[in-house]
């Protein structure tokens, strides 16, 4: 089974934000999947579906951001999942605009949803993509990251990248072929 968790802010005030570019790019990959995200258990929203015979969960934690960990141990424990089975996709200030990079650990970059759920699994050893939703010079971060998501671009490669994972693609291949600059 594999665990996918989009990270985000629950409520519409910040539905279409650069900090929930892990939402966005979920509903995206569960709508390709025809999976809906809407039952509500272990503090998110998940949904559930096959691809290529294997279960795969889809989860949109409902705490907010800084306590996504609460939510993705309590899917972790009930399904005893090993932590190389879960993609973890959030916003990323540090990386330009439009560009995407997978990990298989490491720190959280200051991400702190990243950061609540390295806490809670007491690891940094799993799958995490990063969306870059780049800095402003101008405006301050908490006004950025609560701004308008407007690349498409990044999303849409976020979302290929999820679905290949899901198909089973190794994740050197996955880093090999999304690790890269876009133009």
């Amino acid at each position: 089974m594999k665990l996918i968790v989009g990270l985000g802010n629950p409520g519409k005030k910040y539905e279409k934000t650069r900090h929930n570019a892990g939402f966005i790019t979920l509903d995206a990959v569960a709508k390709d999947l025809g999976i809906e995200v809407k039952t509500k258990k272990f503090n998110a929203l998940i949904g559930e579906g096959f691809v290529n015979g294997e279960k795969v969960l889809l989860a949109k934690p409902q705490t907010f951001m800084n306590l996504s960990g609460e939510s993705v141990i309590k899917i972790v424990d009930y399904y005893d999942l090993d932590l190389e089975d879960i993609l973890v996709i959030a916003d990323d200030l540090d990386l330009a605009l439009s560009q995407i990079r997978l990990r298989d650990k490491g720190s959280s970059g200051g991400q702190k949803g990243i950061q609540s759920i390295i806490n809670l699994l007491d690891s940094k050893e799993f799958l995490r993509l990063k969306i870059g939703i780049g800095k402003s010079d101008h405006i301050p971060v908490v006004d950025y990251v609560l701004g308008k998501m407007d690349d498409e671009t990044a999303i849409s490669r976020a979302k290929d990248c999820v679905l290949d994972f899901a198909k089973g693609k190794s994740v050197m291949d996955l880093m090999n072929q999304y690790n890269v600059k876009t133009p």
